[in-house]
């Protein structure tokens, strides 16, 4: 983040939302936002290696790590409906429209402030209430996460200790969706630093003494440390208090049933997939659940980083759509839509091209053996397979979610694509084992994905289905082409460390040349946010 201003001024200018009318201004800014969120992200998704790294390294793929990440379902759902989609689904939409009203002015009291006053507090007594029944019910949980698991008194020890991020995780969702809301993206971006920083510690502070169960207290920890990064952001952002009569703020029923339930339904039918995957690994012999989940966390990363692209612009489109801008907010769609799916495309080439020296230099080492990076790579592989189809379904759900009104719609396609996961699943985890499983996850989410491409232009945002679908066809044809070539590469090259190394500089190459090649506009798109990002003479 070399030249970059990193101070409030910079936080409130990072989307261009207070410079209208400046396009080729707002365009810097814009980049400059994803650069900074993108590098957090990076250090984040780090450290989340170095913590699945010393997962790997302490318990390998064993019945105690199977116990850890039946537990660690708890806050993967609770960070999807809480953070990363449910809850900014929700809320940037709302506080959106809070800035449209208090810039519009005329309000006895601020609408921002009205709006967290009569939702804030409701929320908080929601979730802790949420939080205490699952550490009631955590031996029910588990039997019905891992029905096949022959001891299950770890786990469940497991889940009682995560269950906490139930209502941590909703605040740190809250505070992120308002800061987002208000062009602020750094501290939101940095909160899984601090994250996986309590649990890495815990871990290797406690695991001789309490084994697995430290790193499950490492995730209370950790999320402890996320409310607390972005606390201080929070109440700055809070306007003062004027004086006079208060008048009590009704803003959007947030908690009401008709609002709720659509994105809510729709989040935990999107993270079921998981769910699917544990109840059907759970089956298999030891190791299988910890296999899933490290190929998914490596193969996941590069739609990470594409989705920082549409988080920053989510306040744009949901701007756009509260102004009755349909132009702009179709616009802004489709570009993020071809952009997104050109950078996970670049992240699955690289995947697919070098698996097994990822698992390799990343995990094979202590109680991860060389068997479980063959197994771990193979998974990889075929996980790698569903990465378009889940980045542009984390994309498509934000304009559904910002047309104003509740849909069902995107519920419809997420349980259609979920239906085909379990199907697809039934069939091929006996023949195929945890490979079988990966790929009913990505028949099932690329089912999704067309279901919602091809309902967003009737029922949100009047995006051409066609135009998108055909402006991804050049980036997939230079991502097969660039894992081909890395994978030769990778495989000429003598040792781990160095086949990775020559992949990782073989496959970006060959990815942009060929997409030059076809002439897609979305690399040379990317290539101009990376100059705006880093400009000469910066």
């Amino acid at each position: 983040m070399s030249g970059t201003t990193t101070g409030p001024a910079a936080e409130r200018t990072a989307v261009g939302a207070e410079v209208p009318g400046t396009p080729a201004r707002s365009g810097g800014l814009l980049a400059r936002a994803v650069g900074g969120a993108a590098g957090l992200t990076v250090v984040a998704a780090l450290l989340g290696l170095v913590r699945d790294q010393a997962v790997a390294r302490l318990f390998g793929a064993s019945h105690a790590s199977d116990a850890f990440l039946i537990a660690w379902t708890v806050p993967e759902m609770a960070a999807t409906l809480l953070i990363e989609d449910g809850m900014a689904l929700l809320l940037v939409p709302a506080f959106s429209l809070a800035l449209t009203r208090r810039a519009a002015g005329g309000h006895a009291q601020d609408p921002v402030r009205a709006l967290v006053a009569d939702t804030l507090p409701r929320l908080f007594a929601t979730l802790a209430c949420a939080g205490g029944l699952l550490v009631w019910g955590a031996p029910w949980a588990v039997g019905v996460l891992a029905p096949g698991l022959d001891d299950p008194r770890l786990a469940v020890d497991c889940t009682r200790l995560t269950a906490v991020t139930v209502l941590t995780f909703g605040v740190t969702g809250y505070f992120s969706a308002a800061l987002r809301a208000h062009g602020r993206f750094l501290a939101p971006a940095g909160v899984y630093i601090a994250y996986n920083i309590g649990i890495i510690a815990t871990t290797l502070a406690l695991h001789s003494l309490w084994g697995v169960r430290a790193a499950a207290a490492g995730v209370a920890l950790g999320s402890l440390l996320m409310i607390l990064t972005l606390l201080p952001a929070f109440v700055r952002l809070m306007p003062r208090r004027r004086a006079g009569r208060r008048v009590r703020g009704r803003g959007p029923a947030l908690l009401g049933a008709t609002v709720l339930a659509p994105v809510v339904l729709f989040v935990v039918s999107r993270q079921a997939q998981v769910l699917v995957e544990r109840i059907l690994a759970s089956s298999l012999p030891d190791g299988a659940i910890s296999h899933l989940n490290y190929a998914q966390k490596v193969a996941q990363l590069p739609m990470v980083l594409s989705m920082m692209i549409c988080t920053v612009t989510f306040p744009l489109v949901a701007r756009a759509m509260a102004s009755g801008d349909a132009e702009g907010a179709r616009r802004r769609v489709e570009r993020d839509l071809a952009l997104a799916g050109t950078v996970v495309l670049l992240g699955t080439a690289t995947v697919l091209g070098c698996a097994e020296q990822i698992v390799e230099v990343l995990f094979q080492r202590g109680a991860f053996d060389a068997a479980d990076t063959a197994a771990t790579a193979a998974v990889m592989r075929v996980y790698a397979l569903g990465l378009l189809g889940h980045t542009l379904v984390g994309a498509l759900c934000r304009p559904y979610f910002s047309a104003g009104r509740p849909t069902w719609y995107p519920l419809g396609a997420m349980a259609a694509g979920l239906l085909v996961t379990t199907l697809a699943g039934l069939l091929l985890t006996g023949p195929f084992g945890v490979e079988g499983i990966a790929a009913a996850n990505a028949v099932g989410i690329t089912t999704a994905a067309l279901l919602m491409l091809l309902g967003l232009g009737s029922r949100a945002v009047a995006v051409r289905a066609g135009a998108v679908a055909f402006s991804l066809t050049r980036p997939v044809v230079a991502a097969a082409a660039a894992a081909g070539a890395g994978r030769l590469a990778a495989d000429l090259a003598p040792g781990p460390v160095v086949g990775l190394a020559v992949c990782c500089a073989v496959i970006p190459a060959a990815f942009l040349l060929t997409a030059l090649a076809l002439r897609a506009p979305e690399a040379l798109h990317l290539m101009a946010l990376i100059r705006q990002r880093f400009p000469h003479g910066r």
